[in-house]
């Protein structure tokens, strides 16, 4: 799911990448609100704040939902330059970088939020916010800008124009493709909702607070060890069918070389 990309990009890959990704951003959308009170997968809201700020003249005060903006966009700037710089490496797998970048921030944040004499929040508000402008950069690169996983405004719109095609086939007769994407939709809202009730119940009932960041670091690490495996997997199989081709083959052309030589 992290490997394939563009004609080799299926729709299975982008729902196993959206179910991983729109989970984790979950977590983080949820444990940011519980620990600071402010919004950690996307800026519509910052921005509001900042704009407000500057409206009543109080420009310091804005500074720091500047910041915040500034952050996620540092991160999908960052998150690029990383996929283009190593792209033609064709041994390595571009997006595992910043995926692994993502699982650093994650676990440093959380490492932050066990000491004591460490008290500064906007930072860790930033941090998060670049890993999420992180995630959603390369997640919409990966996909062909078919998969966004940090915030719902424009999957519901999407989702609502999508649905509302349903009711109209003779304009729209593409009905399977339509579906299949109504259904990864569904599959992002639903896994973003499920990490955010997971983070709730880890952050508040079991009193992680935000050591329950290092879940969302835990699934990143296995979904990458996972899309390695399945594809070492995939590689051997496919060796394995050439070698039997190749027997079966050599196995015809020794049968026919024997009977050619009967009398």
């Amino acid at each position: 799911m992290f490997k394939h990309q563009g004609k080799k990009r299926t729709v299975q890959h982008n729902l196993r990448i959206a179910i991983v990704l729109s989970f984790v951003a979950g977590i983080v959308n949820v444990s940011g609100i519980l620990a600071f009170n402010e919004l950690t997968t996307n800026v519509t809201g910052h921005f509001a704040l900042f704009i407000r700020d500057v409206a009543d003249f109080k420009f310091w005060k804005g500074t720091i939902y500047f910041l915040y903006i500034f952050s996620f966009l540092f991160g999908s700037f960052s998150s690029n330059i990383l996929i283009e710089t190593f792209k033609e490496n064709k041994k390595l797998n571009v997006f595992v970088i910043p995926t692994l970048i993502e699982c650093v921030i994650l676990s440093g944040v959380a490492i932050m939020s066990n000491i004591p004499q460490f008290n500064y929040p906007e930072l860790m508000v930033c941090l998060l916010l670049f890993a999420m402008g992180l995630q959603n950069s390369f997640v919409t690169k990966l996909s062909n800008a078919v998969v966004r996983t940090t915030h719902l405004t424009g999957l519901f719109t999407d989702l609502g124009i999508e649905l509302s095609q349903l009711f109209f086939p003779k304009t729209h007769p593409n009905r399977k493709e339509i579906k299949s994407t109504i259904k990864l939709r569904l599959y992002i809202i639903a896994f973003f909702f499920l990490g955010g009730l997971s983070a709730g119940f880890f952050y508040s009932t079991l009193e992680l607070k935000l050591n329950t960041l290092i879940l969302g670091v835990v699934i990143l690490i296995l979904s990458l060890y996972y899309d390695d495996m399945r594809l070492k997997f995939i590689k051997v199989k496919r060796r394995q069918k050439r070698l039997r081709a190749y027997s079966n083959k050599m196995r015809k052309r020794a049968v026919l070389k024997f009977y050619s030589k009967k009398p």
